[in-house]
């Protein structure tokens, strides 16, 4: 079921929409502000509340690589593997990044801090290689970089 404030949020989305359910990315958003991620469950209530069947928000949820679909860790780690981020050093900062983490791809550290996941581009190619980890990005990475940034996530 939604939250009361889980509801307030999306109604508050509304007027800025034609259609109820052309809101859905917001709502989206903003159920996985709340719970960290977008369970079957929240797809089938929020789906009732935007007027929407269940099959057709969750191919909105599925599309779009920033709505989590399975429990993530407390920081999400986007790693770019875009080909400027390849050529500029990408396979060094993901096999020093899985060391650091114990982790690769899709998956969730023991202590559930970070979970690790790819991304196609982040648009910041002439500072490659570069990552995010949650809203914030990092660029012009190498180990010693690495090292810096995840400690402030500890």
């Amino acid at each position: 079921m939604l939250s009361d404030e889980e509801k307030r949020e999306i109604e508050a989305e509304l007027p800025n929409y034609a259609e109820k359910h052309s809101v859905c990315i917001d709502a989206l958003k903003i159920v996985q502000k709340q719970r960290g991620w977008v369970s079957d469950e929240a797809i089938h209530d929020l789906a009732e509340f935007l007027e929407m069947t269940t099959d057709e928000l969750d191919s909105v949820a599925t599309f779009y690589n920033l709505i989590y679909r399975q429990p993530v860790g407390k920081h999400v780690v986007m790693l770019c593997d875009s080909i400027s981020c390849w050529v500029l050093g990408y396979e060094k900062v993901y096999e020093h990044l899985t060391n650091r983490l114990g982790i690769r791809f899709g998956e969730t550290s023991a202590n559930n801090n970070f979970t690790l996941l790819p991304t196609v581009c982040l648009g910041i190619c002439d500072h490659a290689p570069a990552m995010m980890i949650d809203e914030e990005t990092y660029t012009d990475l190498n180990q010693t970089r690495i090292d810096e940034i995840l400690a402030k996530y500890r």
